[in-house]
């Protein structure tokens, strides 16, 4: 028989019920909803610092004057907001290529973890948020359950499908549909497999929901399009169970588009995107200045999100956000919790195959970082949070304008052409030359460097990556800053919103590989 929440597993207490004058919205417990006011300033906003006034002014400030320079003088300085760009993203470059030396060392020798830790195998459950994605659950779901370490838990937060996903949980895996905000008994075939029946309000809503009814050490949240490697539970195990001050990490993730020309195009780009970011991620999580870990595939001490108040539903990137609520209840509370990417639990995630599927999606996605760049403003450039506070927000800070310091540029260049100002092309050229220069040595870099840290051949090659590098800064970065302009003029609307998103990747991954 299914049950309330939160008594799935012998848990007492009821954690959330139905606003009946809002059909369909949740209202959690009041102890949830207590420590979320505590933990969230978005809630209760402190005041802005001088500090982070002076930081976020100084790069809207710095942009004007470069860009005014384009009208006054002549030669390069004439497009100083693209050397500024250009200088930006050359010191990021050289600080991730120095902080991910150490995977060089011999694998056994190579200390990813920091913790002292104990030596109790903790419990691991699943929560996959799933809304209308009965076409790629079953591909989820198999890996889930052909895992090498099986999750003791398995519960599919379905956020009120209107698609094939209730039969397909009924008639495949043996689940009995339980009444709307309860929890299914056990799955006849997988008795470790629950299925949480939501009214539609979101993703955060229904993981707030599941990990009220999930009763593991650690909870990983996996989304409904993302397919783990076999290993990747006992990894992320793993890392929870001999690191204690371990409260959250991300594996790695290797996007996968439709097999299209154009998806195939999409996946070229986006494969390099994200092993540069997993790699960036790498360094900064050395520094403890990690903040972006992947909800498509992140792991959490259940205890800690529980005590920061869970997810917040008003955020556009609710995995984002939660990790700066995480270390700023740390700090607060003078807690030694830290934040990692695991390279040995690795997973494919459904990307975007399209120019509008991808521009919405970095719309969402920037729009969400504007939104908790703003609410955790305070932490900019504070020392209290080390490296974080003092080099990991205030490039974030820089990023809020990157994507008008980088189109600004390229407009230039544009202007720069039509007018025939070759006095100012041919130095100008010179810079980007020597960029793109630097740019494919640390993209064959990278892939060398990707393919030691997660121990496995990847979809990358050298070939590859060698035109990447000199075809993406005309194209597919200009699509990157437009999509994150759109996330600026979403962020200053408040209009905002996941947007209907269409899984086509792991579907005909999938396909392939059965034919």
């Amino acid at each position: 028989m299914s049950r309330l929440c939160p008594r799935p597993f012998e848990t007492a207490g009821r954690f959330f019920a139905y606003h009946r004058s809002s059909p369909g919205h949740i209202l959690l417990n009041d102890s949830l909803q207590r420590a979320f006011v505590a933990a969230s300033p978005r809630l209760s906003s402190p005041s802005t610092p001088l500090r982070s006034w002076l930081i976020h002014g100084g790069v809207l400030v710095l942009w004007a004057l470069l860009f005014a320079m384009a009208f006054r003088v002549g030669n390069v300085r004439a497009w100083s907001v693209g050397v500024a760009y250009v200088l930006y993203d050359t010191v990021l470059l050289l600080f991730v290529g120095w902080m991910t030396l150490p995977i060089l060392r011999p694998r056994a020798a190579t200390t990813e973890a920091t913790g002292t830790g104990g030596t109790r195998r903790n419990t691991l459950g699943v929560i996959v948020a799933s809304h209308n994605e009965a076409a790629v659950l079953p591909v989820t779901l198999a890996a889930l359950l052909g895992q090498s370490d099986v999750p003791d838990r398995i519960v599919i937060a379905d956020d009120g499908s209107s698609d094939g996903t209730a039969e397909l949980l009924t008639t495949r895996y043996g689940l009995v549909a339980p009444p709307l905000g309860e929890l299914s008994a056990a799955s006849a075939t997988h008795p470790n497999l629950y299925w949480l029946r939501l009214p539609h309000g979101g993703k955060a809503v229904a993981l707030n929901a599941a990990i009220l009814c999930i009763d593991t050490d650690t909870v990983l949240t996996v989304d409904g399009d993302t397919l783990l490697d076999r290993k990747a539970i006992a990894a992320v195990r793993q890392a929870f169970s001999s690191e204690p001050n371990l409260v959250a990490a991300t594996g790695v993730i290797t996007p996968v588009c439709s097999r299209t020309l154009t998806g195939r195009c999409f996946q070229w780009f986006q494969t390099y995107e994200y092993i540069r970011n997993f790699l960036s991620r790498y360094a900064w999580m050395r520094v403890n200045g990690l903040l972006l870990i992947s909800g498509a595939f992140a792991g959490f001490r259940l205890d800690a999100v529980r005590a920061v108040g869970g997810f917040d539903t008003d955020c556009l990137v609710e995995d984002y956000e939660l990790i700066h609520r995480l270390h700023r209840h740390a700090q607060a509370h003078s807690l030694p919790w830290t934040v990692r990417v695991l390279g040995d639990a690795q997973a494919h995630t459904d990307a975007p195959s399209s120019t509008g599927a991808f521009l919405r999606q970095r719309r969402r996605w920037f729009g969400g970082f504007l939104q908790t760049q703003y609410w955790y403003r305070a932490m900019v450039g504070d020392r209290r949070y080390g490296w974080l506070g003092i080099a990991m927000l205030p490039v974030k800070a820089i990023d809020t304008l990157q994507p008008l310091y980088g189109l600004a540029a390229f407009g230039l260049l544009l202007m720069y052409l039509v007018r025939g100002s070759f006095g100012v092309l041919a130095p100008v050229a010179g810079v980007i030359g020597a960029k793109i220069v630097l740019d494919l040595a640390f993209h064959l870099w990278s892939v060398f460097l990707y393919r030691r840290w997660i121990g496995q051949g990847s979809e990358a090659n050298m070939a590859q990556a060698f035109m990447a590098a000199l075809i993406e800064p005309f194209t597919f970065q200009i699509l990157r800053h437009t999509g994150a302009a759109w996330g600026w003029w979403t962020f200053l609307t408040g209009r905002g919103t996941w947007g209907r998103q269409t899984r086509v990747g792991l579907v005909d991954a999938d396909g392939a590989r059965r034919n």
